[in-house]
């Protein structure tokens, strides 16, 4: 057996898709769980992860902060995309640091994502400027996904709202197979400006996440996506 040990948590489309690219990048998946445990109902733990290097971590939001504990107390690296439970965020970073441990949260996995979040900032900085123009974000998923507004698009609206001083509303639309499409509308009443990223297939979210693991492996602290690909300095 050769390459980085991984864990895989989450038996969804997600989890599904990390474990089937992992060995193209380079990891061999000793161990892969389900929400709330492996095949046999064996809880996540130092037994269930002996071995492992590093764990990527999609369920629902229910599951996410006792599986991320449950990493910190193997001494186990999580990359997490689970969205919808960052209420816990604070408490669980504490934890993080106190056990020396390592995290790596983020909404989105695609690299094309993290760099549309700020040309989304700067395009809703300039058009805010036109008169009676409206900002507006459209959030497109699968019809399975389970939060609306997705996390990516909370994030978008957010970076919305910083560029252009005003609260940006958000219609989340689950329909068919879409992996994720993200539009901010910008609205005038002769012209209409939109700018959109599109996912053509929820392979660039694992291809994201497992860069993001072998990135996160030896490293201790909180990070996320920026991060990885050098938009924002190392935390001290």
């Amino acid at each position: 057996m050769s390459g980085r040990r991984l864990a895989v948590i989450g038996d969804g489309r997600m989890g599904r898709a990390v474990a089937a690219l992992a060995p193209e990048r380079g990891f061999t998946v000793v161990a892969h769980f389900g929400a709330h445990g492996d095949a046999t109902g064996r809880p996540l733990g130092p037994a269930a992860l002996a071995g492992v290097e590093v764990a990527i971590e999609f369920t629902v939001p229910g599951a996410a902060p006792a599986n991320i504990r449950a990493c910190l107390a193997a001494g186990v690296p999580v990359v997490v995309g689970t969205t919808g439970w960052h209420d816990d965020l604070p408490a669980v970073a504490a934890e993080v640091a106190a056990s020396g441990g390592a995290l790596l949260h983020a909404p989105n996995f695609s690299p094309g994502v993290v760099l549309f979040t700020d040309l989304v900032r700067e395009a809703a900085a300039r058009l805010a400027r036109v008169p009676g123009l409206a900002l507006h974000l459209v959030d497109v998923h699968h019809a399975a996904k389970r939060d609306a507004p997705s996390g990516t698009a909370r994030a978008l609206a957010a970076a919305a709202a910083e560029g252009s001083g005003r609260d940006v509303p958000v219609t989340s639309i689950r329909t068919g197979h879409v992996p994720g499409t993200h539009t901010l509308v910008a609205d005038a009443p002769f012209e209409q400006v939109t700018l959109t990223h599109e996912a053509r297939d929820r392979r660039v979210f694992a291809d994201g996440a497992l860069s993001a693991a072998a990135w996160l492996a030896g490293r201790r602290g909180v990070f996320t996506m920026r991060h990885v690909l050098g938009l924002d300095p190392l935390p001290t």
